[in-house]
């Protein structure tokens, strides 16, 4: 859990808020010879600890708020992001699994950045979430996947579209996206590559779209030194074009030092997002953002249970000369109070 102060310096209006980003996961397992059992939960109490337009952020994108596509804005997480069983059975050293979520992890993307060690001291959600994880939130997921050798393939059908914004409901639809990934885990590092098919993904656009990632990540150490990176690679393929998305980010643990960063060069399609019927002609310009973060956490207490810290830090961006006009050089600005249960790191590094 972050709970603090958000600052977003542009031209013509500032913005900021006092707000918390959280995530709450829980699991429960059986095993018994070799099957296994789990339920697996996810939640957020972000519909109640920010304003119901979302997270101020200068250039983000995703999603919608009184049915306009998001612009500046980071969408609060629903109340449920995940929900779903998993039975794996291992026979000959092949790992065998199915999973259904009634809301879920579509197989697609890199770790989601809630989840990632190189991300974990990080309250913003990257530029390029929308071009490599955001299928996080799916509703509706069935996955197949065998493993074996540290390697992994998984292949499923899940709904496309993104969820609504009433963020506290179960949202439904049927199974017409479909995706695949193969994923490699060995000590302490991990690689995928992935892609699918999503049908109508934004709910202000008509048109379908593929989206393909890769990345590699590391992480490595214990509670009083640690080091972990990911960089990652998004496209965004659809009628318009091909949209972009480049992530190098990093997290350095001495003590109760924590120094952290990411580096981001994105595609946007902030001038001329918005509804478009099929068969309308129209220019979409995008735009290539960069932006920079560097932040620090300090452990002010830790327990057995997690640990206690304070923290800040501030981006930088590389303005396009399309949006110079509308945006000058903004700044983004944070200091927050950070909350980490002892069970995150276990979490961050695996899918």
């Amino acid at each position: 859990m972050f709970a603090g102060y958000n600052y977003q310096r542009r031209k013509f209006t500032d913005f900021d808020a006092v707000e918390s980003q959280n995530w709450l996961t829980i699991g429960l397992s059986k095993t018994a010879g070799g099957h296994s059992f789990a339920l697996h939960g996810m939640f957020s109490f972000e519909p109640f600890t920010m304003r119901d337009i979302g997270s101020p952020q200068v250039f983000q994108t995703g999603e919608t708020f009184h049915g306009a596509p998001l612009i500046d804005y980071q969408h609060p997480h629903d109340l449920i992001m995940n929900l779903g069983v998993v039975y794996r059975r291992t026979a000959r050293s092949v790992d065998f699994g199915i999973a259904a979520y009634a809301v879920g992890p579509a197989p697609l993307g890199p770790t989601t950045f809630m989840h990632r060690a190189s991300a974990a001291d990080n309250p913003q959600s990257p530029l390029s979430h929308h071009h490599l994880d955001a299928t996080h939130v799916t509703p509706g997921v069935v996955t197949l996947s065998a493993g074996a050798k540290g390697f992994r393939i998984e292949a499923g059908a899940f709904h496309g579209r993104e969820p609504d914004e009433n963020r506290l409901d179960l949202d439904t639809g049927a199974l017409d996206s479909f995706g695949a990934r193969l994923s490699w885990a060995g000590g302490p590092w991990q690689a995928q590559i992935s892609g699918a098919d999503l049908k109508t993904p934004e709910r202000a656009s008509p048109y379908d779209a593929t989206r393909l990632t890769a990345s590699v990540s590391f992480a490595k150490g214990d509670e009083q030194r640690a080091f972990s990176w990911t960089a990652a690679v998004g496209q965004n393929r659809g009628v318009f074009g091909t949209l972009e998305a480049y992530l190098v980010e990093g997290s350095r643990r001495i003590g109760r030092h924590a120094f952290y960063g990411r580096a981001e060069s994105v595609d946007k399609d902030i001038l001329d997002a918005g509804f478009h019927p099929i068969g309308t002609s129209h220019t979409h310009r995008p735009s290539r953002i960069g932006a920079l973060t560097m932040g620090y956490v300090r452990t002010i207490r830790a327990r057995t249970r997690g640990a206690l810290g304070i923290g800040g830090d501030i981006t930088g961006y590389l303005v396009p000369g399309n949006l110079v006009e509308s945006y000058r050089s903004p700044l983004s600005f944070h200091v927050f109070l950070r909350l980490a249960g002892s069970g995150g790191a276990r979490l961050s590094h695996r899918h």
